[in-house]
Formats: C-alpha cells, sequence, structure tokens
C-alpha cells in the first residue's frame, strides 16, 4: 500500500517516548479545554437572559442562534403524529428494536432495594425513588440523534420519573426531527421542546412561561451545551446533571494485526460528530499507523460530512507508542469517553483498563454499536471525567433513600455505642437523644 504523506491529513502524529513531560500534557490536551474560557462567558450571558426573561429570552435566542422564529416552543400532538407517520418504516422498527435491547441492556443492571439487620432490633434498609422532574437534552445541531433520545428516554421510564421533558433544537422550518420525537414517544416522552444549545440547559434548569422546571438534567452537546450544565450545577437556583457529556471522543489501542481500514473508520465515526471532537490512535507498530492514516484519508473522500472530520482531525493524535501496556497507562491518564481495544485477544487486556465511559473489544465491536443498538447507554463521561463518573443508567434516574427502624430491644443494644461517640465528639444534645432512651427501656 502507498501511504499518504502524514502532512496531507492535517492531524499530528507523535512518538510518546520523545515527548517530554510538558508536550505529553499537550499531547493529550481536549480541543474544547482551549476554548472553554471564552465560552464560559458567553454561557454566562445566555444563562442570566433565560433567569431573567424565561421564554422571551427562548425565543430571542432560537431567533439569534438558528434564525427561526417561533411562536409555540412546545411539539403538539399533530406534529407527533406528522413525525410517525412521515418516517420510513425500516427506521421505526431500527428505532424499537434498538429502545427494547437498550431496555434490557438497563433492566438487568438496575438497582435493588434492600434491608438488612445490623443488630438485633436493628433494621436497616435503603429503599430507591425516581427523581419526579428531569430534563433531556438531545442534540439536533449539526446532525439529529434520535439515539440519545432512545438513551436517555428508555432509563427514565425505567426508573418511573414522573415528569420527563426533552429539549432538542428546532430545524430550519421551525418543526423537530421527526426521528427524535419518535424515539422520544417511544419511550413515553410527550412534553418535547424545540429548544437548543445553552439556553436549553437554562430553560429546564431555572424554568420559564413554558418549559418546567427540571431538578436534573441528562445529555450530551456540544461546548456551550457543556459549559451551560456546569454552570448550572453549581447555581443557587440551577439543577443537578448526569455528568460532564460534551463533544465526543474516541481513543483507539491496535496493534500489528488491528485492520487498519476498520480502525480509520472508527476515528472517522467520532471525527464527523462535530469540529471540537477528539479522536486519538495509539499504537505499537509503526507500519499499522501508517496504514491507518492513509485508510483516514481515503475514507474522508467518501464522507458527505468529510469537511467535519477534517476540523476534529486538526486536534487529533496518532501516537507511536513502546508497548500496549504503556499504551493503557496513556488512556488511563487521558480517561476517554470511548476507549477500542482493537488488540488480539483484547479481553486479556480488560483488566488493566481503569478509566473509560466504555470500552469495545476485539476488531468486531465499533463504537457505533455503542451508539446505537448494542444495549449500552452512549451518554458517557467526556473532557476526563471519566476518571471519577459512570455512564447513564436506570440508577441516573433514581435517588436513594435510607431507612432505620428499631425497637426497645435495638436501642438497648446500640445506644451505648452512640452514646460513647457523641460523648468523644462533645455533642452533648447527640448523647441525650440516646441516653433519654437507654433510661426509659433499662429493667
Amino acid at each position: 500500500m502507498t501511504c499518504t504523506p502524514p502532512e496531507l491529513l492535517n492531524w499530528n502524529r507523535l512518538d510518546w517516548n520523545a515527548l517530554d513531560a510538558a508536550q505529553r500534557e499537550q499531547a493529550l490536551r481536549r480541543p474544547a479545554q482551549v476554548t472553554q474560557a471564552t465560552t464560559a462567558a458567553a454561557v454566562a450571558a445566555i444563562l442570566d437572559e433565560v433567569r431573567r426573561d424565561g421564554d422571551a429570552a427562548v425565543r430571542a435566542c432560537t431567533r439569534r442562534f438558528d434564525g427561526i422564529e417561533l411562536d409555540d416552543l412546545a411539539v403538539d400532538v399533530d406534529e407527533f403524529s406528522a413525525a410517525e407517520s412521515g418516517l420510513p418504516r425500516s427506521l421505526r422498527d431500527a428505532i424499537d428494536e434498538a429502545a427494547a435491547r437498550i431496555a434490557s441492556f438497563h433492566i438487568a443492571g438496575m438497582t435493588a432495594a434492600y434491608s438488612l439487620e445490623t443488630a438485633p432490633g436493628v433494621s436497616c434498609e435503603r429503599i430507591l425513588r425516581p427523581i419526579r422532574n428531569v430534563g433531556l437534552y438531545v442534540p439536533a445541531g449539526s446532525a439529529p440523534l434520535p439515539s440519545t433520545a432512545l438513551m436517555l428516554g428508555v432509563p427514565a421510564q425505567l426508573a418511573g420519573c414522573p415528569n420527563v421533558v426533552l429539549c432538542t433544537p428546532p430545524r430550519r422550518d421551525g418543526s423537530a426531527d421527526p426521528a427524535v420525537l419518535y424515539a422520544a414517544r417511544r419511550c413515553g416522552v410527550t412534553r418535547v421542546y424545540k429548544i437548543g444549545g445553552a439556553q436549553a440547559i437554562a430553560a429546564m434548569a431555572f424554568g420559564t412561561g413554558s418549559v418546567p422546571r427540571c431538578d436534573k438534567l441528562f445529555g450530551p452537546g456540544n461546548a456551550y451545551v457543556t459549559e451551560a450544565k456546569r454552570q448550572v450545577a453549581v447555581a443557587d437556583d440551577g439543577a443537578a446533571i448526569d455528568m460532564p457529556a460534551g463533544p465526543s471522543e474516541v481513543l483507539v489501542i491496535a496493534d500489528a494485526g488491528a485492520n487498519a481500514s476498520f480502525v480509520a473508520a472508527d476515528l472517522l465515526s467520532q471525527a464527523e460528530h462535530g469540529p471540537d471532537s477528539q479522536v486519538l490512535l495509539l499504537s505499537n507498530d509503526d507500519a499499522l499507523i501508517d496504514a491507518v492514516m492513509a485508510e483516514v484519508e481515503l475514507q474522508l473522500d467518501a464522507l458527505p460530512r468529510a469537511g467535519i472530520a477534517r476540523q476534529a482531525l486538526a486536534s487529533s493524535r496518532a501516537i507511536r507508542v513502546a508497548s500496549i501496556a504503556q499504551a493503557l497507562d496513556i488512556s488511563n491518564r487521558y480517561a476517554p469517553e470511548h476507549l477500542i481495544l482493537a488488540l488480539r485477544d483484547a479481553r486479556a487486556w480488560l483488566p488493566q483498563v481503569q478509566a473509560a465511559g466504555s470500552v469495545f473489544l476485539g476488531d468486531w465491536a465499533p463504537e457505533a454499536l455503542g451508539d446505537y443498538c448494542s444495549g449500552t447507554n452512549h451518554v458517557l463521561p467526556t473532557s476526563g471525567a471519566a476518571r471519577f463518573s459512570s455512564g447513564v443508567s436506570v440508577a441516573s434516574f433514581q435517588v436513594s433513600i435510607t431507612v432505620q427502624e428499631v425497637n426497645p430491644r435495638g436501642i438497648a443494644a446500640i445506644g451505648p455505642c452512640a452514646v460513647e461517640l457523641a460523648s468523644a465528639e462533645g455533642l452533648d444534645a447527640h448523647r441525650m437523644a440516646v441516653a433519654l432512651r437507654l433510661q426509659a427501656v433499662a429493667p
């Protein structure tokens, strides 16, 4: 194979072991991190505007950013019906199939309530309750994402959340994407608003005349959406969020036996998401890196979104490592949203993975399956948050409440322990609350 010269690809090829500490840090720097300071100020202004002016601010933002004048922000019954009737049957069937598989996977992983007698007469339990008011954000800026409506709507439905709101950007004709609407209704979500970007996050966090205020917000988005989620999460009158879920990213670790065309396609499948996406290739084989870079260029020529992918590749890296073990160490440092192990005996390396949103083992598990229909959730932590955060699950839509039930035998059994600890901490009212009961049950 004749390899395309790397300089034509507009992405960086590096040798990890030739870099100093500062260069290594720069090599793993995400593009969204570079623009965060300027993004933060713009987002703060939008949040303040929506908090102050409600629906009027949302409509103004829609005019400004989407170029659309909307009188009614909500999707009505007729639009839902038109969306369903207008979709090809094959697409409706695919959405139904994916929804069923996502539900099966999430049901199997649902957390269970439990009860335990921790001492004679002392019963402790944990009960689960759905979060009452949740807001879902489904991006549709450069491409509509009905799959995201499924990834959020299915676990919200399984959790039993009574009030679910979904926001998605309007199309140029002022309608919502029909596939997103069909997927939403498939999950029982009927309160859908045609609002995108930071203004959608603000509307759901603070409430407007049309959009009800939500307790927790879910969903991925671009740098502006991610920053809006971050800001409302720390605002006194804001809302909780699922996780930092911003521009998409994938890290592929490939050995000499990997299929270069498969790896290139996996890299491009993330690069085409948006210009602020990032893809990383780590390999201990120079020939494989050469082949993948050449394949990327060949496949780019056939992509309708090649321009977007090329912009993403400008912030992407092909990194030569000394070994697969070193590649795993770098991956854990980067903590990718998606990690593909294009390795011979990929499962043997899985114990070395410490930080990743979702892992794809071997040559036959493209990340795109996880995006759509394998069953796992594609709303995953980005920007390194996989070091401490997990992807969306049913538990994300629930709160757990602990319960204690104690009878006289129980207070006699564990009361002295509490008295001793309260005394050590100098909290006399705590001590008395227990001591008075011990006196009451004393023989």
